[in-house]
């Protein structure tokens, strides 16, 4: 399937076809203006969009948190828009990709399409602005955001060598809990802690997060994980510089065919193991969470500790 948005301009392509020459990212040219595009307008929500919306729409809550909390604030409105358009890019290329539904093993990892490249693209910018966000604001959001927001622009950016492109837009609906997450906080800074709406939206946070990251996130993972155990052990069978791909006009054009190489292997095993361990973890603390403000009758005075 194609990349249903315009082809990039001669400048966009000029200007990161040395990075894609440099790391390998032959689809980068393709994309580079749809991961612009998407840093850009995640930039300018969280300048712009995110403090004039809240300070019309939540005037007294807003004005009244100190700097460090409106940061927080500004960053979920963000995170909260991005979730819910990367959710549903991700759905309709995994419902209208004919091509994706096809791929056999070789294809799952080194596979293209121009639709899986631009879901790709689209999460890539938000990373980018993540890890950009996150190091900047390290001592608000903690270093687990940091290291997520690394190990996740890490492995979106490895998908255009192609690389497990299949996979990428799987990962991308780990984001189905982040409105729920980030409603969350927002009731409790609007005072509605412990009441009847955010009992409701707890339970929604906590299913759509063991869902999505938990059940589907971890099937995705031992999926991903049992591909490239195979391939690797096709590069054993058939010797180094030799492969059963073959690059054509079609989802396999971009395939070199050279063997898997045993770093990238192992860097995007490792990225996304770190991700499967930190929702583990996040999911414990979150069932802490969201329980504590329910058990006694003092819980709508509750506070979320992490601002």
């Amino acid at each position: 399937m194609i990349d249903p948005l315009p082809q990039p301009p001669a400048l966009i392509r000029s200007l990161t076809q040395p990075i894609a020459d440099a790391l390998s990212l032959k689809t980068l040219p393709l994309h580079g203006h749809e991961v612009l595009l998407s840093f850009i307008a995640y930039y300018l929500m969280e300048n712009f969009l995110a403090p004039r919306f809240s300070a019309e729409f939540f005037a007294t809550t807003y004005s009244s948190l100190p700097p460090r909390t409106k940061i927080n604030w500004n960053i979920r409105v963000v995170s909260t828009i991005q979730a819910i358009f990367i959710c549903g890019l991700a759905f309709w290329t995994v419902l209208a990709d004919k091509e994706r539904e096809n791929m056999n093993l070789e294809e799952r990892i080194w596979g293209y399409t121009g639709a899986l490249g631009m879901t790709q693209a689209f999460a890539a910018g938000y990373f980018i602005w993540d890890v950009k966000i996150s190091a900047t604001n390290v001592g608000i959001l903690g270093w687990g955001s940091l290291a997520h927001a690394v190990s996740a622009l890490l492995i979106t950016s490895l998908g255009f060598r192609p690389f497990a492109n299949y996979y990428g837009v799987a990962f991308v609906l780990y984001a189905m809990s982040t409105p729920f997450l980030n409603l969350h906080w927002y009731l409790d800074k609007c005072n509605m802690t412990g009441g009847n709406a955010q009992l409701v939206n707890g339970v929604a946070l906590l299913a759509s997060f063991f869902g999505s990251r938990l059940v589907w996130g971890t099937y995705q993972s031992v999926m991903v994980y049992q591909d490239i155990l195979a391939i690797l052990q096709q590069n054993v069978g058939e010797g180094p510089g030799s492969s059963t791909r073959t690059g054509d006009s079609g989802v396999m054009r971009f395939s070199d065919g050279k063997v898997l190489p045993l770093w990238l292997a192992y860097t995007y095993l490792g990225s996304n193991t770190l991700l499967t361990v930190l929702n583990f973890y996040w999911f414990g603390r979150m069932v802490e969470t969201v329980t504590k403000r329910f058990r006694s009758p003092h819980n709508k005075k509750a506070k979320l500790a992490s601002e």
